[in-house]
């Protein structure tokens, strides 16, 4: 599987990791019961032919800040922060379309920006979804799709839905192995710790009243990642 997409010679993909600040989850919406700060990612795939921006900061509404008391950096100083400008930006997505993942997409006029045709549906047509204004801005070019896509050379899309229906990740094939950007497929590293291991016991035939991971987890895992980051999670999974 190691060398299925990569091509010798082309040079080295890199995954590298956007800050767009932090946000405190009240805690009528953790299993705790405790409020939790968290943090909120982007990630910038830098590619020989494209620069490729996963996800693209919080979307501030007054109702949103009051809820969640966030701290954002914008789109522009976040871009900064890792060496960019927003011109430099050839093409973008979202894992989904929840405010605090598409959040800087109206200054993202004439990218393309790919996302699955369900999310998008949703994102129109469901009340309270997201923050309307982030969705269909002046200038916005979404390149909607369904189902399994390769974006650039490397670089797939693949539906992992469960946070929302049209949730997506970008997996990316380096030299070294499989980066998978899996959004918020998972709040956390150790929420996907552990359908990692439901899968493995499932696929040992370990007996009944196992936990059921997500249905998409096989195709990740048959992708064999050597690395695996997400929107909400400083931490990483390493297999």
């Amino acid at each position: 599987m190691a060398g299925r997409w990569h091509t010798p010679g082309m040079s080295e993909i890199s995954v590298r990791r956007v800050d767009f600040g932090y946000f405190v989850r009240p805690g009528e919406e953790t299993a705790t019961g405790d409020s939790r700060v968290e943090p909120v990612l982007g990630y910038v795939i830098d590619h020989p032919d494209a620069t490729f921006l996963f996800d693209t900061g919080w979307g501030s509404h007054p109702d949103v800040d009051a809820h969640y008391r966030p701290r954002p950096i914008g789109l522009h100083d976040a871009l900064a922060a890792v060496g960019l400008r927003l011109d430099e930006i050839t093409h973008a997505s979202n894992c989904h379309l929840h405010f605090d993942h598409c959040g800087g997409n109206p200054l993202l006029t004439g990218i393309p920006v790919f996302t699955q045709a369900s999310e998008l549906a949703a994102a129109r047509t469901t009340v309270d979804y997201t923050v309307p204004r982030l969705i269909d801005a002046p200038g916005t070019r979404w390149e909607v799709v369904e189902g399994e896509v390769e974006v650039l050379s490397d670089v797939h899309l693949i539906p992992t839905p469960g946070h929302t229906g049209g949730h997506q990740s970008v997996v990316v094939r380096r030299s070294d192995g499989v980066v998978v950007v899996a959004g918020q497929s998972h709040d956390t590293a150790t929420e996907y710790a552990a359908d990692v291991l439901a899968f493995r016991a499932h696929s040992d035939a370990h007996g009944e009243l196992l936990p059921v991971p997500r249905a998409w987890m096989e195709r990740l895992q048959q992708l064999d990642p050597v690395r695996v980051v997400f929107a909400h999670d400083y931490s990483v999974w390493l297999p």
